[in-house]
This record gives structure tokens, C-alpha cells and sequence, in this order.
């Protein structure tokens, strides 16, 4: 008898775990950031960015780049005289329980190093987890970096809103949306 009832019960368990856990299997989305300046004076980060700024991250480039669907903001801001564009890109990337990195830059590389340099790393739940550390770099006449700009925020992202990140004299729009 008593066996029954947990034989009876199996079924009853089995769901309940499975509902319980998270589905394991990584989705794939669009990922589209817009970096700009703020105020017409950059403002310092106190260090430079580390070389090793993309390290063991996914590259955004031409085999996962997407065309940006964002561009009546980028026009928004750019045609405002208070704001600068400094990057616009769009990428497809697969998210799930665990950490996805991406690495983003713009402009002409210079040692190693570019203008607009930095990483996305997503993780996707029930809200998107975003840790984003932009550099925004200026170079002397020799390439090298003499100041960095940085955004470094972590925030709770919705699928498919566009959301806001403030960071003084820097902002990002950034919006990530099942593919």
C-alpha cells in the first residue's frame, strides 16, 4: 500500500521539479548599445583602460554584427547639441543561465586600443542582468592613451525595452530583444 502512494506521488514530484528548475538552454538575442557624451567635457576616470579590456569575450564583429534598429535615437542625440554619439552597434547573442561577454569598439585601433572600447556581459533569467565597463580613450599624437572616460554599471534590464544608463558625462541606451 505504501508503495502505491509513492508510486501514486511520482508524478506529482517529477513536475513539481521541473517547473521548479529554470529551463538550462540559451535563447538568442539582439543586443543593440548606443554609447554618447553627455556634456562637452569628458570627464576623467583616474586610470586608464586596462590592456586586457576584451579578455575571453565574444568580439562584436562582421560574422555577429546586426543592423541597427535604434537609429532614429542616434539621430536624436547626435542632432542635439549636447549630446555625441560615440558608438551605435548591434549584435546577436546567445543568453542564458550563465555570463555572456561581449567586446565593443569603435574607431581606429591604436595598440591594442581603440576610442570606444568595452564589454557587455548579459545573463539571462526572468530580467536580463547587464555589467557594462565602457572606456571612452583619447590618444596623443604617438597612439598612446593619455585619459579614459568610463562607464562601469550594473543594471536589470526588461527584454525588449529600450533602457537608459547614466554615468555622468557618459551615457548608454541599450536594448536586448529575443531573436
Amino acid at each position: 500500500m505504501h508503495a502505491l502512494r509513492t508510486l501514486a506521488l511520482l508524478p506529482l514530484v517529477l513536475l513539481c521539479m521541473l517547473s521548479s528548475t529554470p529551463a538550462l538552454a540559451e535563447s538568442l538575442y539582439q543586443v543593440e548599445v548606443i554609447v554618447f557624451r553627455q556634456s562637452a567635457e569628458p570627464v576623467s576616470a583616474g586610470q586608464l583602460a586596462p590592456d586586457n579590456w576584451a579578455q575571453n569575450a565574444l568580439v562584436v564583429n562582421d560574422s555577429n554584427s546586426r543592423s541597427t534598429a535604434l537609429n532614429a535615437e542616434a539621430g536624436t542625440l547626435n542632432a542635439a547639441s549636447d549630446y555625441q554619439v560615440l558608438l551605435h552597434k548591434a549584435w546577436s547573442q546567445s543568453l542564458g543561465e550563465s555570463s555572456s561577454r561581449a567586446a565593443i569598439s569603435s574607431g581606429k585601433q591604436q595598440f591594442g586600443h581603440y576610442p570606444v572600447e568595452g564589454t557587455i556581459n548579459l545573463k539571462a533569467g526572468r530580467v536580463i542582468e547587464l555589467d557594462s565597463d565602457i572606456w571612452v580613450n583619447q590618444f596623443d599624437a604617438n597612439g598612446n592613451i593619455t585619459d579614459s572616460e568610463r562607464i562601469k554599471q550594473s543594471s536589470r534590464l526588461n527584454s525588449g525595452e529600450l533602457t537608459f544608463i547614466d554615468n555622468g558625462s557618459l551615457g548608454l541606451l541599450i536594448r536586448v530583444s529575443p531573436l
